[in-house]
């Protein structure tokens, strides 16, 4: 299975707990196409719940990484671009897929090592499942592809808090229904991932399935179609067997391509505070 990438990426953007609070959670969360670590939490941090305060302002305790990925070539626009994998076609995602396997491999290995960093970093301060892995966009589609590519022993020390996805996509989301048929199905669809990352199949631990999810996608959402996230959560829930909690809205800003406010962010705040 990948360990932590020794290419070079972008130094991290952290946001510490406020008002010097002891560190309680840590959520990871990756960006999207063409933007940053800093950009994405600018823009998180922008948004409030219906309280009138910003997650980060809800969950005082909490420390917020964002990571920035490389830049790399995209084909499909002829220049480089910060970008976690190369993407062809957003509205065919079946297109010239295997264009995507290399920045997945890279990537994949590199948040790891976040992860694995943010578990090292709570160790020693209470439960497990004190940290959340998510994205947005292309964000989300990393995170997903780096949750089912840990390896065994790393799931069973992580045990994390929950998987939190918005407006994205399932990479190899048909390939994965049909590794997942049958008997078996969820440890099956696992090996797919570790499989196109690594060329083996190396054991995979079910214990992943077990994390919780919250998926959130706009109905109006021109950039990437909701019915890529509803084929995401259809994937995780019927193919992999997780338990994934499902919220689509319709009016949120850009174009439907974020977080619909202040109910969305009611609503991922809940998922987050669960523990």
């Amino acid at each position: 299975m990948p360990q932590e990438s020794k290419l070079d990426f972008p130094e991290l953007h952290i946001i510490h707990p406020q008002d010097n609070q002891a560190h309680t959670h840590t959520a990871i969360l990756l960006h999207g196409r063409a933007s940053s670590g800093p950009e994405f939490a600018e823009d998180l941090f922008s948004s409030s719940t219906s309280t009138g305060k910003t997650l980060s302002a809800c969950l005082p305790t909490w420390r917020w990484v964002f990571p920035t990925s490389r830049n790399r070539w995209s084909t499909s626009f002829q220049e480089d671009m910060c970008a976690w994998f190369d993407v062809y076609s957003l509205n065919d995602i079946t297109a010239r897929q295997e264009l995507q396997v290399e920045g997945l491999r890279e990537s994949v290995g590199y948040v790891l090592g976040i992860v694995e960093g943010e578990v090292e970093r709570l160790k020693g301060e209470g439960e497990d499942g004190r940290v959340f892995l998510g994205g947005m966009s292309q964000g989300m589609a990393m995170g997903l592809w780096t949750l089912f590519c840990a390896p065994g022993d790393a799931i069973r020390r992580w045990k994390l808090g929950g998987f939190l996805g918005m407006s994205g996509w399932l990479p190899f989301a048909g390939e994965v229904e049909e590794r997942g048929r049958g008997q078996g199905r969820g440890k099956a669809a696992l090996g797919f991932f570790s499989k196109k990352i690594s060329a083996s199949d190396s054991e995979c631990d079910s214990d992943v399935l077990s994390t919780p999810v919250l998926l959130t996608h706009g109905t109006d959402d021109v950039w990437v179609s909701v019915d890529l996230g509803r084929q995401a959560r259809r994937v995780l829930e019927e193919t992999m067997g997780l338990s994934v909690e499902w919220e689509e809205f319709t009016g949120a800003e850009n174009d439907g391509h974020w977080v619909k406010e202040p109910e969305g962010f009611d609503r991922i705040l809940r998922f987050l505070e669960r523990t």
